[in-house]
């Protein structure tokens, strides 16, 4: 990663359209104040004095694409109620088109609610839905990401798995063909229900635990050997082009096929890692849409992701911020 590259990657992301597929939800927060613990049980009474709405899951991931001035399609599948409702109101009122979110009278939208006092997490509560989509939906919304792809142009797509049902084996192979039909890179942020279901994909970033769970190996997080030789059988298995573990504050160690590399974290004041696998893959895949090398596609990835722990709760990147210490590390090198 060079100062040129730097700047011609910040110069060009307005250019850039990327599909984001995957399970959206919405991250719900109440902000309040703990002055009291409960005469019912141990634990802190919270009185509310805000809520919010964001979106979350893979729609952060589009988030951060626009966040980074580059156009982020949603495709996915949510309930048709009111949580539905505010999915779409939510998603709009931020600019995003709803063209690729298909309402389903078989599922319910994901929400995610944070209960928050003094900068820390007190509870979060899950209300979401599991099982793969129907036939109907599936059919459904393969027939909308192919219309989409049929009349703009794309230059990357994302899975953004979170393991709530959206994606199927079906959805992901299919996807994948045509996205080689067109030519079109593919990159993964995995779970571990479709963990070896993305074959022939151009970028896979599985977390350490995912990777380990996923490869069903066990060693130290500092144990480079044992990573590298996972990250080869994972690049084997799934015809990748390229793969990419995220480890924590050890950094990032990616796998080309021919070099490894290992970016060491950056020190930061690690405030909240909610969302920052989301950042990661978001840097990423316009990173592989501008051509980068898996190992200056790594390297950037990583620097994005521990920017955006230093803030509460699901945050999209900021660019300015980015930008400015992508080249300051560029100038360094």
């Amino acid at each position: 990663m060079n100062k040129e590259s730097v700047q011609s990657f910040f110069n060009s992301l307005s250019e850039k359209t990327i599909l984001v597929v995957g399970d959206v939800m919405i991250d719900a927060y109440l902000w309040g104040k703990v002055e009291r613990i409960s005469p019912e049980a141990p634990v802190p009474i919270v009185h509310i004095q805000k809520k919010e709405n964001r979106l979350g899951g893979a729609a952060n991931v589009a988030l951060n694409i626009n966040s980074l001035g580059a156009k982020a399609i949603m495709c996915s599948v949510v309930g048709d109620g009111s949580k539905g409702d505010i999915f779409r109101k939510t998603a709009k009122d931020l600019g995003f088109s709803t063209e690729g979110i298909i309402d389903s009278t078989e599922r319910m939208t994901t929400v995610k609610t944070r209960v928050i006092s003094g900068g820390h997490h007190i509870v979060r509560i899950d209300d979401e839905i599991t099982w793969p989509l129907s036939a109907t939906d599936e059919r459904n919304l393969l027939d909308c990401i192919d219309q989409i792809l049929s009349k703009q142009k794309v230059d990357a797509i994302v899975f953004e798995d979170y393991d709530k049902g959206v994606l199927t084996e079906k959805v992901i192979a299919q996807v994948i063909e045509k996205a080689k039909a067109l030519n079109i890179p593919v990159s993964v942020d995995p779970k571990l229900k479709n963990f070896k279901s993305y074959i022939g994909c151009s970028l896979f970033k599985p977390n350490l635990k995912e990777l380990k769970e996923g490869m069903k190996v066990e060693f130290a997080a500092d144990d480079t050997a044992s990573i590298e030789q996972s990250l080869v059988n994972l690049r084997n298995e799934l015809n990748a082009e390229g793969v990419m573990v995220t480890r924590s504050e050890h950094g990032v160690t990616s796998f080309d096929g021919d070099n490894f590399s290992t970016h060491s974290a950056h020190k930061r004041e690690i405030v909240d890692v909610s969302g920052a696998g989301d950042t990661v893959i978001a840097v990423a895949t316009l990173a592989l849409a501008s051509n980068w090398n898996m190992s200056d596609i790594a390297e950037i990835a990583n620097l994005a992701g521990g920017l955006v722990c230093e803030k509460v709760g699901v945050v999209p990147i900021d660019k300015e911020l980015l930008k400015l210490e992508a080249e300051r590390i560029a100038v360094s090198i």
